[in-house]
Formats: C-alpha cells, structure tokens, sequence
C-alpha cells in the first residue's frame, strides 16, 4: 500500500460495490469483512487502519464517512458523488470523535439534549453516557460517539468524555491504565502494546478493536502512531480552548465526517460495480435498501442462481409490499440532506407492469397549496401517482364533494417505492396545472439557487429542467 494513497475500510450492503469502485479510482481497501476478501482474492487488502472509515446507514439508504483529515475525505467523496446524478454528499458540522463545549437545553426519557453551538446544532447525551448527574443548564464538554445522516430524525450521540476512533485501535481519553481494554486476545494485545511503546499523551488509553487480531506488528504500530497524533492534536485544542466564554461551541474535530445519500441510478450504478465481481441481480441494492428481510431474500436468490432480466418489481412488492391496502409513508428528501415526511397515505392500487402505486391521503385544513394558490380545506384529498424510477409524479388535489383543485406535478430523483415509503430528492423545479387547465413550470430559480450553493450539479438541474418541460408539454397538449 503506497504512502500517499487513501486507504479505505467498508461495511454493510454497499461493500462489495464500494470497493471495486473505490480500487479502480485508486483508493486503498484495508480491513476487509471476510466476504470482500472471499470475493478479491487477486487483491491485497491489508488488516491496516484506514485512513477513511465507511458504513451503511441505519436505514440503509446510503453510506456514513468518516476521514481523518479533509484530502482523504475529498478523494471518498469523488468516488461516491461520481456513483450518478441522483448520489447526493453532505459535509456534517457535528462530525465522529468532535469535542464540544455544551449546554444542556432540556431533558427527554433517558438522556438530555445539548446545545452545541450558536448555529442552532444538537445532540442527545443518553444518561448512561455521564459520569455525573446532568441537569438543564449545566455546561458539559463531550464527545461525539454516533454522528447522525442528515435525513434522519436523529441526533448525534454524545459522551462526557474523549476519544479518537479507529479500525484497529482506539484511543480514550482520562483513561490511567495505557491498555484499557483488549479484543480477542487481550493479554497478548496489552504486551504488543508495551513493546511497540506508542507515543500516546499522559491519561490516555489504548482500546484494541477485534480487527486488530488479524494485523500484523507494522500495522499495529502504524495504527497506534496514527492515533496517538490525532490525540495530541486533540489535546493541544482543548488546551487552547481551556478558559473560554460560556457560549457553547466547537472545541476540537479529529475527523471530517461525510454522508452519502444513494438515489436509484446511483444503486443501479453500485450494481453494475458489484456484477462485475459477483452474480448480482438487476435491481440488487435497490431491493437490499428495503429491508434487512429484503436484503436476506437476495443474498439467498443470488446463491441460487436465480437470473431476472431487470428489477423484478411484482415478486419485491409481493414479498415485502406495499401493495393495495398498505400504508406508506411519502419520505420527501431535500437537496440539502434535509427530509420532509409529507404524511401517510393508503395504496389504493398498484400496477405492477408499469411499477406504479396509487397512494391517497386525506388532508387537514389550513393554509394553500403550494403555487396553486388555492385553499387547502379538510376533507380534501391528495391522490398521488409514484411509478418506480420516474423522475417525476403526480399529485391530484380534490376537494371533499370531489372537485379537481388543481394537479402538483413534481420533478425529483427516481422515485424507488420501499416497503413502508416512498424516497426520492426534490429538485424544486415543478410543473403546475390549475383547475382551469392552465400550465406553469414554477421554481425554476430555487434550482439554480442549489446549483449555486453547490447542493446539484449541473448534469443534474440540466435533468430536472428537461424532464420539467417535458411534462409541462405533455400536460399542455
């Protein structure tokens, strides 16, 4: 492995795909799960520690980073915002292993959340992750443990304590004993931790990981030098920022922490990395996406040979839902990594030739439909028409003795219709038919606004543009 190479460690569903894709740009693996390393055999995946760690979200529709310092985070970020039009990649200000001044603003069930600085950022400190009893006010310095994706309804997780995270190791601070603790073979750890004598700053412990079992002593050594200088980093920061205001704010950050949010091509692309390695289905991370049952019925398909020629639409939907009579959840993804639910709605059919669900909600009262202009009263309904990967739907807006209002026409990444939701990105730009037939492409400059701003790309607003005026032309005639 060359010095001046990104190395990359990689888990969850997206694995296989993301290390072909990250090898063939250059990048490092290291650290492979023993189903990557079955699976590139011709290749030499070191047990080192990364300089970038990668894992699946939660909700498995993207990917976390976490960079020891921006350029390796730059070189991840090309690969996975390279993926297609429709792979969104957020900075996160709250990234893994920072250390904030906090203030605790309220208590909620079993922990409290902080404010963390004056932008208007949070964290949740479970109860368990303090040493002391906490109480509104207090003002707490902590680390984050779990960054949260920023469309999620989660916070990030903080402790009231220090440390710097690893593949292989990690380092805890306030810890007295050098060796806190060890994975597998513990004794032996804390011996190699002796000999390799790591220059790792006083009251600072080292944390072996289970990775660690299967590297060697450069790798060990390597891995705890590494850490031990993002330690000092981190000490001379909080050094700095002892005798500081009250304000809370950020006060050290050893890591950069990205997410990725992977749309439909953008998984059709991981798919076509993944063939390339293994027999992979049509529509492989798009079903795996769906469900942790979802993603067992593929592994299980694929190991039996069975062969689709594209994304079997009907056997998903049979198997997992939805289908008429379910309930799904209208998730409403933003290009800023926000995500809006837009309420639950009920399949009132489904066609599965055309991959397409109709789902009807029944609106509350108050306010107007956005740019149609007309008042949203109770009892009206919204029947939205999703086809899976268009780039657009429909939304028919009704009043309650069955009125036409008027039809939203929204543009936005592929729409992929999962068991419990319905996800995409909205691209702003949408087509508008009022209730006396009259057409209007509307928000046009939203778009370009996120162009600016660098939330879409270019290739990307040029879609959303076209596919807008496609629309309004087949609306108009």
């Amino acid at each position: 492995m060359s010095e001046s190479t990104t190395s990359v460690r990689v888990r969850g569903i997206y694995a296989t795909a993301l290390t072909r894709a990250f090898r063939q740009a250059g990048l490092d693996v290291v650290a492979a799960s023993p189903p990557i390393r079955e699976r590139f055999t011709d290749a030499d995946l070191a047990a080192a520690e990364p300089d970038v760690d990668v894992w699946m979200t939660e909700d498995r529709q993207g990917v976390g980073v976490a960079a020891r310092d921006d350029s390796h985070a730059a070189a991840v970020r090309d690969v996975l915002a390279g993926l297609g039009r429709d792979a969104f990649v957020w900075d996160d200000p709250v990234p893994r292993g920072a250390v904030f001044d906090a203030v605790v603003d309220r208590t909620v069930g079993g922990g409290a959340v902080l404010a963390l600085d004056a932008d208007g950022h949070e964290a949740y400190l479970p109860f368990g992750n303090a040493d002391e009893h906490v109480e509104v006010g207090d003002r707490l310095r902590v680390g984050i443990r779990e960054p949260a994706a920023p469309w999620s309804d989660d916070r990030a997780v903080a402790a009231d304590d220090v440390t710097v995270s690893g593949a292989l190791a990690s380092l805890d601070r306030g810890v007295d004993a050098l060796v806190k603790g060890a994975a597998a073979d513990r004794e032996e750890l804390a011996r190699t931790t002796e000999l390799l004598d790591p220059d790792v700053p006083d009251n600072w412990g080292v944390y072996w990981q289970y990775e660690a079992t299967d590297a060697d002593m450069d790798a060990l050594g390597d891995a705890l030098d590494a850490l031990a200088d993002r330690a000092h980093r981190v000490e001379d920061e909080l050094g700095e920022a002892d005798g500081d205001d009250d304000d809370p704010g950020l006060v050290a950050s050893p890591e950069s922490t990205l997410w990725a949010w992977f749309g439909r091509e953008s998984r059709t692309a991981l798919d076509e990395h993944r063939r390339d390695v293994t027999a992979t289905m049509p529509g492989h991370h798009r079903t795996k996406a769906g469900s942790e049952t979802a993603s067992g019925a593929v592994d299980f398909a694929e190991s039996l040979g069975a062969s689709v020629d594209e994304f079997p639409f009907e056997a998903v939907t049979d198997q997992f839902g939805p289908t008429a009579g379910d309930s799904v959840v209208l998730r409403h993804g933003k290009p800023d990594g926000s995500l809006i639910t837009l309420g639950r709605g009920e399949v009132t059919d489904r066609n599965v030739e055309k991959g397409r669900l109709s789902v009807e909600r029944e609106m509350t009262g108050g306010g107007t439909y956005d740019a149609l202009g007309v008042d949203r009263e109770a009892g009206d309904t919204a029947t939205t028409r999703f086809t899976e990967g268009n780039w657009w739907y429909p939304t028919v807006y009704r009043s309650e003795d069955g009125e036409r209002k008027g039809t939203y026409l929204n543009v936005c990444t592929p729409v992929e219709v999962f068991p419990d939701a319905v996800r995409y990105v909205d691209l702003h730009v949408d087509v508008i038919k009022h209730a006396n037939g009259t057409v209007d492409v509307v928000d046009e400059d939203e778009l370009q606004d996120c162009v600016d701003e660098g939330l879409v790309s270019e290739p990307l607003a040029e879609q959303a543009l076209s596919v807008a005026h496609r629309v309004q032309s087949a609306v108009e005639n």
